[in-house]
Parts: structure tokens; sequence; C-alpha cells
């Protein structure tokens, strides 16, 4: 009777610890997302992975953004014998690449955490953003990521909210927010 008992109480530790390790092997460590707000300028589409087997540590992101800006026109007129110059304002819209390494914390396997990343922005048009003194033009932006994050462990519906800040096509830290809705696989 005692070999019988001993048996089942090692047999119900081994099926423990080898549940354990199935839980763990099944942690979602990718996202894919939408993005309003932040590194893409307006929205963006995103993919996200860590590079550990955890849902925390370091990781990184790419997306396919778009955003809105006006373009300063400049006509000069010379009819009628006299010389003026007219501005035109246009909109016009262009792509943004957001592309970020970031670390997560958190206690393991747990649904929410902390982001701290940085990263750059290509932008498909020269254009001149979040500057506050000056019109200097370019196709990169430097933004960071201080973002809170709720995702189960498993997998499921996702959720991030947080402050980016973006670094402008002339230099300036111009403060942002972000909110994202996405799915962990």
């Amino acid at each position: 009777m005692k070999k019988i008992i001993f048996t089942i109480i090692i047999f119900a530790i081994g099926e423990n610890c080898f549940a354990q390790n199935a839980f763990y092997s099944q942690i979602a460590n990718k996202a894919i997302y939408a993005e309003l707000g932040g590194s893409g300028v307006f929205m963006s589409f995103n993919f996200d992975t860590r590079f550990t087997k955890s849902n925390h540590g370091w990781g990184g992101r790419i997306g396919v953004g778009f955003g809105i800006n006006d373009f300063k026109e400049e006509y000069t007129d010379y009819s009628y014998g006299e010389t003026y110059t007219d501005y035109n304002y246009r909109m016009h819209s262009y792509y943004t690449i957001p592309m970020q390494v970031s670390y997560v914390f958190g206690r393991p396997y747990s649904r929410s955490s902390f982001e701290i990343g940085g990263g750059v922005t290509a932008l498909t048009r020269k254009v001149s953003l979040y500057n506050f003194n000056s019109n200097k033009y370019g196709y990169l932006l430097g933004h960071m990521s201080f973002m809170y994050r709720i995702a189960p462990p498993r997998g499921g519906f996702s959720f991030r909210v947080g402050l980016t800040p973006i670094i402008g096509t002339g230099g300036d830290l111009f403060p942002m927010a972000a909110v994202s809705f996405g799915y962990t696989f």
C-alpha cells in the first residue's frame, strides 16, 4: 500500500512539473497592433516581438503608418506690372515606417508590464515636422516610448498606452502620446 501511495505521489508531482513547462513554453511573445499617435506620427500598424521566449525582456518592432502635413508653396506673380508673393498651403499625406528596440519590465508571466524603448521613424516624403523655431526638412524622426502594456501571457487582446516623445526633423523634442489595441500570440 505504501508503494502504491508513493507511486501516485511521484506521478502527480511529475505531471505538475510537466504542466508548468507546457505553460511556460506557450507564452505569447509576439504582437500585432494598431497605434494611434506615437512613433507612426498619426496612425500605424505594427509587429512587435521579444527576442526571448518570455513576454518580457529585449525586443523590437517595425510598422507602417501615415501622416498628414501642410506644405507651403510660394508663388510669385508678375502680372499687371506689380510683383507680389503669394503662399499656398496644401495638405499632403506621407507614409511612415517606425522601427524601435525596447525593453519590457514586469513580473515574470504577468499580464501587466512597462516598456521603455527608442528608435527612428522613416518618412517617405521630406517634411518639416515637430519643429518649434525652424523649417528644417528631413526623412527621419527619432522617438522614445514609455508605455504601460496589458497583454495576457498566453495570448489574446492587448492594450498599450503611454508617452512617446518625438525628436523632430529640426532636433526639437516634442511630447506625444499613444494608445494601441492589438492581439498577442
